[in-house]
């Protein structure tokens, strides 16, 4: 069983998806959570409530993951209200579909700001906050790997940068007992790819699972490696694709 009892961890993104059930599976298996969100305030509310009945302490705090600034308002808020800071998961990120030679530039830099600046930003304003034991984990994409289908160039560019990121990462901060790791879903049923949406089949077709995972089978092994039983998973990679990238 895993325990995160007694442990506060912030989870960037935690309003909807796969963030939104990292949230939960941490507060299921005792963690108090504090969660970001952006454009939707009453998703967040539900969040939270939804922590608060297991017993847990929560709460939202509105960040917009494109601003560079804004990591450093909910680290401190967590800490405030939590009394501390675990574990932090690095889940908020935005899509960018289309060619490479029609892409709009602005939405680039949109798209680089909140999927690689913003986790360099939320764990910089993390770090101090953390003891022997405290963990980073971000939300990668298993495009990061592997690029199966056009269309995604950039978006799998910006994951894939997190690879990097995880790996230096845990080698500054290994010594202390903090460990960094990256996980890498694939096609996950949310409202921003599901399962019944167009190309759901191709997406399937990929797998040798041949479906698409439920948000919970990725916040499963975030919170396994949140957990004590991960202390010596550092600067690894942990696909959750079904096998579409084996």
């Amino acid at each position: 069983m895993i325990d995160l009892k007694g442990k506060r961890a912030l989870v960037t993104g935690g309003s909807r998806g796969i963030g939104a059930a990292i949230a939960q599976v941490l507060a299921e298996n005792g963690a108090d959570v504090a969660i970001t969100y952006n454009r939707s305030p009453e998703r967040a509310d539900s969040v939270v409530a939804t922590i608060e009945n297991l017993g847990r302490r929560a709460l939202a705090v509105h960040a917009d993951g494109a601003d560079t600034n804004a990591a450093k308002r909910p680290v401190s808020e967590t800490v405030g209200k939590l009394g501390g800071l675990d574990i932090l998961v690095n889940s908020a990120a935005i899509g960018l579909a289309g060619p490479t030679a029609e892409l709009d530039l602005e939405q680039f830099q949109s798209l680089m700001d909140v999927n690689v600046r913003a986790p360099v930003a939320f764990s910089k304003a993390a770090i101090p906050h953390f003891a022997k034991g405290g963990r980073i984990i971000s939300i990668g994409s298993a495009l990061g790997d592997r690029v199966p289908f056009p269309g995604v160039t950039v978006y799998a560019m910006s994951k894939s940068a997190l690879h990097s990121f995880t790996r230096g990462l845990s080698r500054e901060l290994g010594p202390q007992g903090i460990t960094i790791n990256l996980v890498s879903p694939g096609s996950t049923d949310t409202e921003a790819n599901p399962a019944d949406g167009p190309g759901a089949d191709f997406q399937r077709s990929l797998s040798s699972i041949g479906r698409f995972a439920d948000p919970r089978e990725i916040a499963s092994v975030v919170a396994f490696l949140a957990s004590p039983g991960a202390d010596m998973i550092n600067g690894a990679t942990l696909t959750v694709d079904g096998g579409a990238n084996a």
